[in-house]
């Protein structure tokens, strides 16, 4: 299930400098993703896993990273509790892990098609599998 989101106001001014090509793709993608029900913009770590707390296992959203050299950071209600990983931007293309897409919605599509015959671990999630 998907945690639904305020609307947020705006293109976020925190990203790094980018190509004219890539800011076309950056762009693009944040306008579908701001138009998602999963989209929560600039959510902390720790208020975004205290709203999936309240979950069922399962739940995500997507929100803007705190680290520096991510753009965004998918954070999913896992069945020990919330985990956020982080979905890279590079060349053009979102990543997170063996997926990459030119929209974040994509990607998650990808992601959410891909894990169903093929769990991903990561170690932040302590094992558990991701599906």
């Amino acid at each position: 299930s998907v945690l639904p989101s305020p609307a947020p106001p705006g293109l976020p001014d925190r990203f790094r400098m980018f190509r004219s090509c890539e800011w076309e793709v950056l762009e693009r993608s944040l306008n579908i993703l701001q138009a998602s029900d999963f989209y929560w913009g600039p959510l902390s770590v720790g208020e975004a896993h205290a709203k999936l707390q309240r979950e069922p296992v399962g739940t995500y959203l997507v929100r803007d990273s705190s680290q520096g050299n991510c753009l965004f950071s998918l954070s999913v209600r896992m069945p020990a509790g919330p985990v956020s990983l982080r979905i890279s931007f590079q060349e053009g293309y979102f990543r997170l892990r063996n997926w990459f897409s030119d929209c974040v919605v994509r990607l998650l599509e990808l992601v959410v098609a891909g894990t169903r015959n093929n769990p991903l671990h990561f170690d932040e999630m302590g094992g558990t599998p991701l599906v």
